[in-house]
């Protein structure tokens, strides 16, 4: 099994003891809560306006932010991350997280990458036209197609908004608890 398929598999898992270790050496300030948790909700904001584009394994996605970059979920993902980073005010994590999405992500956008190269035909245009992460500023004529309430739903979206809300809550809590 190569590694790619690994990191696909352990990607939750270690999301979730990242979370763990997050809550336990975070050291928030008020003022750094509130900071980062405008831009973790901006980042929930990127996720839930991708998942209303994207059918997944059924058709390329080039509407919406996948105008913009190919992978506006995993984008959004690091701006919640940056958000939460931002609160936690430890750079020990930063360090931690940049290695997680080194060791897992890239390799999970690298195999992802391949399997839509393998199984939409418009893959190799798209993909010369539009970055892998970083957005570029304009977007293209496939940029114009609407938001789908339906497709936000059916992808479950909704689930990182509610784990964004948990992890504030977590920390506001502390800084409640022990100010």
């Amino acid at each position: 099994m190569n590694w790619s398929r690994i990191a696909k598999r352990i990607r939750v898992p270690l999301g979730f003891l990242f979370a763990a270790l997050y809550l336990l050496l975070a050291r928030p300030s008020w003022f750094s809560l509130g900071a980062g948790s405008v831009v973790a909700l901006t980042g929930v904001g990127i996720r839930a306006l991708a998942s209303g584009h994207v059918k997944k394994n059924q058709e390329l996605a080039t509407s919406g932010p996948y105008a913009y970059t190919r992978n506006p979920l995993y984008l959004g993902s690091l701006v919640i991350a940056g958000g939460f980073l931002l609160a936690a005010m430890r750079w020990e994590l930063l360090l931690v997280a940049a290695v997680l999405f080194t060791a897992i992500y890239l390799p999970v956008i690298r195999s992802e990458e391949q399997f839509l190269s393998q199984h939409f035909s418009g893959y190799a245009d798209y993909r010369a036209r539009v970055p892998r992460l970083l957005p570029r500023l304009r977007a293209g004529a496939e940029g114009r197609t609407r938001f789908s309430r339906e497709l936000y739903l059916h992808n479950h979206e909704y689930n990182a908004l509610l784990g964004t809300l948990a992890i504030i809550a977590a920390l506001a809590l502390r800084l409640w608890i022990v100010p």
